[in-house]
C-alpha cells in the first residue's frame, strides 16, 4: 500500500540515537552508527522521531510500504519487557553480587554485573548509591578511571552505537525502584555517545525524582574535557 512513512537521510545522521529513543514502536535502530528504519510495519507514520533529530535527517515520504501492524509492535514490546525483567539463573556472568575489593586491589568496582542490559532493576547495592553511567570506551581511554569515576559508585556501562536497544526504560526502572543519591554520566566526545547521555537525562526525568546529574566528557586521546 502507498502510505506516509519516515525517511532517514544517512548523509545527515550524526549517530546520536535520539530518534531511536523517541520511536516508541521500535521501528528505528542504530546500525553501524547510523539510524535505520528497521521495519516498515513498525512505523505508525506519526513522526514522534522527527522533532528528536537535532540535524533534521528525518522527513516524511509517501511510498509503497507494509501497513502499520500494531499487534506486532505490542508483541515486540512485551517480549522486550519480559527479557529486560528476567534475571538469568543459568549464566553466572549475569548473577548480581556485591563486590568487596581488598584495600590493595587496583579495581574499585563495587558490584557485578555492569552491563546495563544485564543489571537488575533492584538490588541491595543500589540503596543510597551514587550511580555511574559510563560509555564502555571511557575506562579504556581515561587512565585513572577506576579512582576518579568508579570508586564509591555503582557502575553501569553501555554503548548506544553497538547495542540496538534503548537504555531509557532500564535506567528509569533502576532510578524509580531505588534510592539513588546522584548520577554521574561519563561519555566519550564522539557523537554516538550522545545517545547514552540522552537516555540518562530522560530516565531521570521519567523517574519523577530530583536526582543531580554530572556529565564528564573524555576525549579520544584520554583527556578529561
Amino acid at each position: 500500500m502507498i502510505r506516509k512513512i519516515i525517511r532517514i537521510d544517512e548523509s545527515k545522521c550524526n549517530g546520536c540515537g535520539a530518534c531511536a529513543e523517541a520511536c516508541h514502536e521500535g521501528a528505528i535502530g542504530m546500525v553501524n552508527g547510523k539510524a535505520k528504519l528497521l521495519r516498515d510495519d513498525y512505523c505508525d507514520g506519526l513522526g514522534d522521531c522527527l522533532p528528536a533529530c537535532p540535524v533534521e535527517a528525518i522527513t516524511f515520504v509517501k511510498r509503497e510500504a507494509a501497513a502499520y501492524d500494531e499487534a506486532a509492535v505490542q508483541a515486540a514490546k512485551r517480549q522486550k519487557n519480559e527479557a529486560k525483567n528476567t534475571v538469568s539463573e543459568g549464566c553466572p556472568g549475569s548473577r548480581a553480587k556485591l563486590l568487596r575489593p581488598a584495600a590493595s586491589a587496583a579495581s574499585q568496582l563495587l558490584q557485578w554485573p555492569v552491563q546495563i542490559k544485564l543489571m537488575p532493576a533492584a538490588a541491595p547495592y543500589y540503596s543510597g548509591a551514587d550511580l555511574l553511567i559510563a560509555a564502555d570506551c571511557t575506562a579504556y581511554a581515561y587512565g585513572n578511571f577506576h579512582n576518579e569515576f568508579i570508586k564509591n559508585h555503582v557502575t553501569v556501562i553501555g554503548c548506544p552505537k553497538l547495542d540496538s536497544v534503548d537504555y531509557t526504560d532500564k535506567l528509569t526502572a533502576v532510578l524509580q525502584a531505588n534510592d539513588i543519591k546522584s548520577v554521574t554520566l561519563a561519555r566519550m566526545e564522539v557523537p554516538c555517545c550522545g545517545g547514552l547521555e540522552q537516555a540518562a537525562r530522560e530516565a531521570i526525568r521519567a523517574s519523577g525524582k530530583d536526582i543531580p546529574l554530572r556529565t564528564a566528557v573524555i576525549s579520544t586521546d584520554g583527556q578529561l574535557l
